[in-house]
């Protein structure tokens, strides 16, 4: 029975300290944008949009796209 005497404030105490810890973390902007990171890491390339243009449709065979052909 006297192990409450010190289990029940600790538990309080750690209470406070992990409310604390979420005020402090949605203060400083750790919630602000969770899904933007995440995409760029999918949607990085490095062509620049429109370049795009599958091998199989390459006139020439070479694989290299052709910066004349308006289908690009």
């Amino acid at each position: 029975m006297t192990i409450l005497y010190l289990l029940i404030p600790l538990g309080l105490l750690l209470l406070g300290l992990a409310i604390a810890a979420f005020f402090w973390a949605t203060k400083s902007g750790q919630f602000d944008d969770l899904d933007s990171p995440a995409w760029s890491v999918i949607m990085d390339d490095d062509r620049a949009p429109g370049n795009f243009r599958s091998p199989a449709k390459d006139d020439a065979g070479d694989g290299q796209d052709d910066p004349t052909d308006p289908e690009t």
